[in-house]
């Protein structure tokens, strides 16, 4: 079987990336070959400070089709960067830095090479500058995918938020009959193409068991109707739900995925569940991009001491579709 590689950046220069990825290799065999964007001065000094055993195979990007690529050895298509001696601190070129990066990862995707892409853990803060909420709608920006889903997937229960990273008063207006429909869609088709089965999907409330103290409840005026058209449309859909008892293990193993309204209405509970047996999948572009459930970690940068398994989770998943 001719595997398609998996392509990764590795993401924020300062972050646990290298310490995970290096784990990862170490306690999973992977079929796919990996080709990792980044640059090599980091790497080789990361590489020298874990104690990585595995040698880098410097690649051409524009001879990456004639390559006969494995995981002997690290495949790396070098990105330079300008760093100081310890890495105490980003240098200005950073954002350039991750931006190049992912410039050759989308050149990689568009040549058709492979449909399989990871991002390491990136600052959303340092890099976007408010121009994006979020990487998943920086990704999408760049293939004009305009209907998304961000989708935190663990095998026996995931969830996926209608708004991502958006400040609570902003939530109420982006509730609507579009959005929320375009998210159960895509969900229903990526888990009927790519897991084998229609899902069954659990959909929220806004307000507190489902109530409100005024006039105007959006669960019984939007939610409500919402639910019932997509009922009809014979997608396995039910709710509004209660957030605040959805998540209890008897109400919880009767859905698939559970879909909240705001950001942390549903990943705080699966966060708290499966801690980094979670990984991000954003649906709706034309290939499965997936980063590790978690940021960069600058506290833990170096300690050796940073849970690989959501990388792992990412890297497999991707191995075996």
């Amino acid at each position: 079987m001719n595997y398609k590689p998996i392509i990764i950046v590795a993401g924020d220069p300062k972050s646990i990336f290298f310490e995970i990825f290096f784990k990862s290799l170490t306690k999973k065999k992977i079929k796919s070959p990996i080709i990792l964007i980044a640059c090599n001065e980091i790497l080789k000094s990361q590489i020298k400070k874990f104690k990585f055993k595995k040698k880098i195979k410097l690649l051409n990007f524009d001879l990456l089709k004639k390559y006969k690529l494995n995981n002997d050895s690290i495949n790396l298509i070098n990105v330079k960067y300008h760093i100081n001696k310890s890495l105490k601190k980003n240098s200005i070129n950073s954002n350039k830095y991750i931006k190049s990066c992912f410039n050759i990862a989308f050149k990689i995707i568009r040549s058709k090479i492979t449909d399989k892409f990871i991002n390491g853990p990136i600052s959303k803060k340092e890099f976007l500058n408010k121009k994006f909420l979020g990487i998943t709608e920086y990704i999408a920006d760049h293939f004009s995918s305009k209907k998304i889903s961000m989708l935190i997937y663990n095998k026996k229960l995931s969830v996926c938020p209608i708004t991502t990273h958006l400040p609570l008063k902003r939530v109420v207006k982006k509730i609507n009959k579009k959005s929320i429909s375009e998210k159960v869609v895509l969900i229903d088709k990526f888990f009927k193409k790519k897991i084998g089965f229609k899902p069954k999907i659990a959909i929220l409330g806004l307000n507190p068991h489902c109530e409100s103290v005024d006039k105007f409840n959006e669960d019984e005026k939007i939610l409500k109707p919402i639910i019932k058209s997509l009922i009809k449309l014979n997608y396995k859909v039910s709710g509004p739900h209660s957030a605040d008892t959805i998540f209890i293990k008897n109400n919880r193993k009767n859905y698939n995925v559970i879909i909240g309204m705001y950001h942390d209405q549903v990943l705080t509970p699966i966060k708290t569940l499966y801690e980094f047996d979670a990984i991000n999948i954003t649906l709706g572009l034309p290939f499965i991009r997936i980063s590790p459930d978690h940021g960069p970690n600058k506290t833990m940068f170096g300690k050796n001491l940073s849970n690989p398994l959501s990388l792992i989770r990412a890297i497999t998943f991707l191995d075996k579709i």
